[in-house]
């Protein structure tokens, strides 16, 4: 499995698919949680001692990963932060924007949802792909274009 490169553009849908790909090597909760690993006891049982292991692996293939998938661009932003939570902060404060933002985003991507019309040349497979590009973008932006309103447009616009 190949992880996605993000290069600043298009960042909604590089989270998503980071996120699964994170989950898939077992590295989700180093990112999210951003723990800290306890000093071992003075006396420690080996289970003790395979548990910090294992957290501090994982955090660091965590990082590793996180600045392996990142442009040089990006890269040289992060490349000071020390925990993997504070590069998902960095990283989200940076490339998401806030919700006046993503609401502008939202509205422009409505928008040019209605304004969307099936070409001549264009099959009705192809122009509902359109549709469905357009809002899979809104869904990313955390907004909600129902399926109904898809299919309704669909009804309305096909000759």
């Amino acid at each position: 499995m190949t992880p996605p490169i993000f290069d600043g553009d298009n960042y909604q849908m590089w989270v998503v698919r980071m996120e699964t790909y994170l989950e898939a090597l077992d590295l989700w909760e180093a990112i999210k949680e951003d723990y800290e690993i306890e000093s071992l006891p003075k006396n420690p049982i080996v289970a003790q001692i395979k548990s910090q292991k294992l957290k501090k692996m994982k955090r660091s293939k965590a990082k590793a990963c996180l600045f392996a998938v990142v442009a040089l661009m990006v890269f040289t932003r992060i490349m000071s932060l020390k925990s993997t939570k504070a590069i998902e902060d960095y990283l989200k404060a940076e490339y998401e924007g806030d919700e006046r933002i993503r609401g502008m985003q939202v509205l422009n991507l409505i928008r040019e949802f209605e304004l969307q019309r099936m070409k001549e040349s264009e099959s009705v497979k192809e122009y509902s792909d359109r549709l469905l590009s357009i809002a899979n973008k809104v869904r990313l932006l955390r907004s909600v274009l129902n399926d109904s309103r898809i299919v309704e447009k669909l009804l309305v616009t096909v000759p």
